[in-house]
């Protein structure tokens, strides 16, 4: 591999990945819809592309960190996608939270252009993305683990190998997102509880964090609420579209999930409500008669 790597959607996870392969020394190409979030990003060194054919061309691994199904079938598919013009052996890293049948169906296409895929989603957030030590859960053919393995290790502390078929990556992501979302759901709750009952917020945060009650998300996404700052990191739709997905894989095999179905109806309660596109803690707002600071 000539060490070219191109990073499509600068988010929150890809701003950090392609800023982890510049340190690691690959010579990185990014595209992303953002010409500010793009041109800062070259600014910092990188390589800026107009379109995910261009990236394609130049770079013999691609990672792909958009939102769903749809973008990265635009950006690897679409009429100026990446994978028209890759060259044959390239490695496709799709990373985005999918559908596991989705991953299946993606990996075939990839492979019948003559490429390689692993099925790669991630977690940790930006913070992990942006020191290059998030968790990764993949799963491909031994040849695209070999040929990418360099930029795997610039950019996750963990790359769990899960089995030689795609899909299984994204089984993996949509179990970790069950409990991604109903932990912030219940952090919520138990928030709102507190606030109503006149309990201290930042005294309850404190309490919580080191007792039996605490979670990730509780102890990450709580100081959002004791800030009122709803800034999205990760927006309440994401976790309309990631609980769904939770929820269509268990409905193909009449597989019940009473808690993801709760949690999925109080992140469409707060997108219904005009929160969608704030951070994913604005699930608080749901419930009546809660002062939260971003109310002051």
């Amino acid at each position: 591999m000539s060490g070219k790597v191109g990073v499509i959607g600068l988010g929150a996870m890809g701003l950090g990945v392609a800023r982890s392969l510049l340190r690691a020394g690959f010579q990185v190409h990014a595209c992303d819809l953002r010409s500010a979030v793009l041109q800062g990003f070259v600014a910092e060194g990188g390589m800026g592309c107009a379109s995910p054919a261009e990236l394609g061309a130049q770079c013999e691994t691609v990672i792909t960190l958009v939102v769903n199904a749809a973008q990265t079938e635009a950006v690897l598919f679409g009429s100026e996608g990446a994978v028209a013009q890759m060259k044959p052996g390239s490695v496709v890293i799709a990373s985005a939270t999918v559908a596991p049948d989705f991953a299946v169906a993606l990996g075939k296409r990839v492979e019948a252009a003559g490429l390689l895929m692993l099925d790669a989603p991630v977690s940790g957030g930006a913070a992990r993305a942006a020191a290059g030590e998030m968790t990764m859960m993949t799963s491909g053919p031994a040849a695209a683990y070999a040929a990418c393995e360099p930029v795997l290790a610039a950019i996750a502390a963990k790359v769990y190998r899960l089995g030689d078929a795609h899909g299984i990556g994204s089984k993996v992501k949509v179990i970790n997102q069950l409990l991604a979302g109903v932990h912030i759901a219940a952090a919520a709750e138990a928030m709102a509880l507190g606030l109503r009952e006149g309990v201290d917020a930042e005294a309850l945060y404190d309490v919580i964090t080191h007792s039996a009650g605490n979670s990730w998300m509780f102890e990450n996404r709580v100081p959002h609420i004791l800030k009122g700052d709803y800034t999205p990191l990760s927006a309440v739709d994401i976790f309309v579209k990631d609980l769904g997905l939770v929820l269509d894989t268990a409905r193909r095999t009449k597989f019940p999930l009473p808690l993801s179905a709760a949690a999925h109806q109080m992140f469409m309660m707060a997108s219904a409500a005009g929160h969608g596109g704030e951070d994913d803690s604005a699930v608080i707002k749901i419930f009546p008669g809660i002062d939260v600071p971003a109310a002051q």
